[in-house]
C-alpha cells in the first residue's frame, strides 16, 4: 500500500504551501476555480478512455462463440 509521501512526490507541506501560493500569484484566485474544473474534466476524460481500452482488450480476449 502506498503511503502519503508516495502520492504527493515526495513534497513536504512548505514546498505545497509555496506551490499552492505561486499558483495563486500566476492565475489570481477568480480564476482557480475554472482552471480546476477543466483539470477535473481532463482526467474524467483520460479514466473514460482507460476504461474504453480496457473493455476492448478484454473484448479481444475472449472467444469468439
Amino acid at each position: 500500500m502506498f503511503g502519503l509521501k508516495a502520492l504527493l512526490f515526495g513534497l513536504g507541506m512548505q514546498e505545497i504551501l509555496i506551490i499552492a501560493l505561486i499558483v495563486l500569484l500566476l492565475f489570481g484566485g477568480k480564476k482557480i476555480p475554472e482552471l480546476m474544473n477543466g483539470l477535473g474534466k481532463g482526467v474524467k476524460s483520460f479514466k473514460d478512455g482507460m476504461k474504453e481500452i480496457e473493455a476492448d482488450t478484454t473484448d479481444e480476449k475472449k472467444p469468439n462463440e
